[in-house]
């Protein structure tokens, strides 16, 4: 597991404490990131079972598996029972994957605030968002295994070249995840599109995600 996965599961719990759909006065149980980093392990573990996979490691989309473990670690207000216990914890952890994103690649809001030309054509995302904006779409199943996924995040353009040039040093794994982790990122700025729906995550251009009012959407029944 790399500490990259440790630090969005502890993160969420940190989202979880300044959100305004959490109870304040019942807090958050210590026990929602103990009980959130088994789920996530054993995602994992069920997915290199299905596959046959000797070894595997623990890919962002398997996170959407610890969404069980914060509903149920947490009392939600009013209004977070209107919003529904299980799109606040959704939101809890894109919260959380946009908090982190920033500590390891360039502020997605910090480039845009330039607003100058220059800076949209140099933009080290330019490429991974053209790509999608060209109609491309990719579908991450969750039970893909781990070669099959490589394979596809590679398919998008620049996004391997994003990856080597903020971590050289990265072995092919950890830049595999890194790769996933980007776009996760970049959904969170809402510079792509993410959707969570049967048994897979749709990464899109985000313009034609709004035309269908779904972009960032969660199924709940993927959790049953």
């Amino acid at each position: 597991m790399s500490d990259l996965i440790r630090r969005l599961i502890e993160q969420v719990s940190f989202e979880a404490r300044n959100s305004e759909f959490v109870d304040k006065k019942s807090g958050v149980s210590a026990r929602l990131t103990i009980s959130a980093l088994e789920n996530a392990i054993s995602a994992a573990e069920r997915r290199a079972i299905i596959n046959n996979e000797p070894k595997t490691q623990v890919w962002i989309s398997d996170l959407t598996g610890i969404i069980p473990s914060v509903t149920g670690k947490i009392e939600l207000v009013y209004e977070g029972e209107q919003e529904g216990p299980f799109q606040v914890a959704f939101n809890l952890l894109e919260k959380a994957i946009r908090t982190q994103f920033v500590k390891y690649f360039p502020d997605p809001d910090a480039l845009k605030r330039r607003k100058s030309k220059e800076t949209a054509e140099t933009s080290p995302y330019r490429q991974i968002i053209q790509w999608f904006d060209k109609g491309n779409q990719l579908d991450v199943l969750f039970g893909l295994k781990d070669d099959t996924k490589i394979l596809m995040l590679n398919k998008v353009s620049g996004l391997s070249d994003l990856v080597k040039k903020n971590f050289p040093n990265a072995n092919p794994k950890e830049s595999a995840l890194l790769m996933e982790f980007v776009l996760h990122g970049l959904a969170s700025f809402s510079l792509i599109s993410k959707k969570v729906t049967e048994g897979k995550i749709e990464f899109k251009d985000l313009v034609g995600s709004m035309i269908n009012f779904s972009e960032q959407s969660f199924d709940e029944s993927e959790l049953e």
